[in-house]
Parts: C-alpha cells; sequence; structure tokens
C-alpha cells in the first residue's frame, strides 16, 4: 500500500480514467493521498477564449513549422480542448472513491492540482 500517488499530464492520456483512480484508490492505504496534475480549464472567460485559440490555431501550425512529429501537438491540442473541467474532474475523482476533494488553479486555470485522500481509519492530519 501506498502513502500517496500522484499523476501528473498523464491522466488525460489513460484511456479509462475512472478505471485508472478506482486503481490508484485501490493501492493506497486509508488516509492515503491523491494527487493530479492536469491542464484544465482557464476561469477567466476571455483568457480561456484566447487560449482555446492558441491552442487549436498557433500551437498545431508552431509544430508543423518546426516539429518532426506535429501530429503529437495536435494531439496535445485536443487532448487539452477535450479534458473535463476542475469541478467535472473533482467529481470523477469522488466518484472513483476518494473524499475531500478540492483543487487549486494554476496559472489562471490552465493547469489544476486536484488532491483527495482515501477514506478509512487512518485520516489526514
Amino acid at each position: 500500500m501506498f502513502d500517496a500517488v500522484t499523476i501528473s499530464f498523464g491522466l488525460r492520456n489513460v484511456a479509462n480514467q475512472q478505471a485508472a483512480l478506482r486503481e490508484m484508490a485501490r493501492v493506497t492505504r486509508p488516509g492515503g493521498r491523491l494527487l493530479v496534475c492536469e491542464f484544465s480549464t482557464p476561469t477567466n472567460a476571455l483568457f480561456a477564449t484566447a487560449y482555446k485559440e492558441y491552442l487549436m490555431r498557433a500551437l498545431p501550425r508552431v509544430a508543423r513549422a518546426v516539429s518532426s512529429n506535429p501530429e503529437a501537438y495536435e494531439y496535445l491540442a485536443e487532448s487539452i480542448r477535450a479534458w473535463p473541467d476542475q469541478a467535472v474532474l473533482a467529481h470523477q475523482i469522488s466518484r472513483a472513491g476518494w473524499s475531500g476533494v478540492r483543487w487549486r488553479n494554476l496559472t489562471g486555470g490552465i493547469v489544476a492540482l486536484h488532491a483527495g485522500y482515501k477514506p478509512g481509519k487512518q485520516t489526514p492530519q
């Protein structure tokens, strides 16, 4: 059993996120922690619009010009665009068996840290 499990910029790439979150809970001791660092949804509407334009238009163009694998950047942009917002991801984490789920936005919500703990005898401090 682990005291904590973390995943950074990887949950988006898992075929079945719900199963992955459940498996993380299974291998974590009661009271253990979860931390997910992932791209998210900017909280300011104007900033969100500009960011989505960058992801969907500018990033792929730049990638085609300078990368030997521009498809990877197209996938990156599409996977970020399709990813759930902070509240939806928090709900998914809770449904997978984690308690006390909360999040903290970084860079205006471009990235969010979601945290929770596994319920049970040993509770977090």
